[in-house]
């Protein structure tokens, strides 16, 4: 079967630049470790190799995470968002996610928001 025959990836909304990106989430945690980005045949590695493969935009290259550091992501779930355009992607981590060594790539730089709250209804429940 090849990329075009797998009715899975027919279903991905791919960018102008043929990439869709990809939220890799811990499995048993909800965890959001990364965002990468993915062509088909990446998408193609990742649903049937078992492993998580991404493409480089700026190497311009394929690679499959944890082949050179060991933190290897092992995939344990595969979902489309109700757009077609970007991917969920959940995995046992394995050793840090973020190629800076952080466990994730968002341990690093915390904006600050302001953080607000559903308004409650009468009966004290979020509205």
């Amino acid at each position: 079967m090849t990329v075009v025959d797998d009715p899975r990836i027919g279903r991905v909304a791919f960018n102008a630049d043929g990439l869709v990106p990809a939220i890799i989430q811990q499995h048993d945690t909800g965890e959001v470790l990364m965002l990468g980005w993915m062509d088909a045949e990446a998408l193609r590695r990742t649903l049937t190799e078992g492993r998580v493969t991404f493409w480089s935009r700026s190497r311009q290259e394929y690679w499959r995470k944890g082949d050179t550091s060991g933190h290897a992501q092992y995939v344990r779930g595969a979902r489309l968002d109700c757009d077609g355009d970007t991917l969920l992607i959940a995995v046992e981590q394995i050793g840090a996610a973020c190629h800076t060594g952080d466990h994730t790539c968002f341990d690093a730089d915390d904006l600050s928001p302001l953080v607000s709250f559903a308004p409650l209804d009468s009966d004290g429940d979020a509205s």
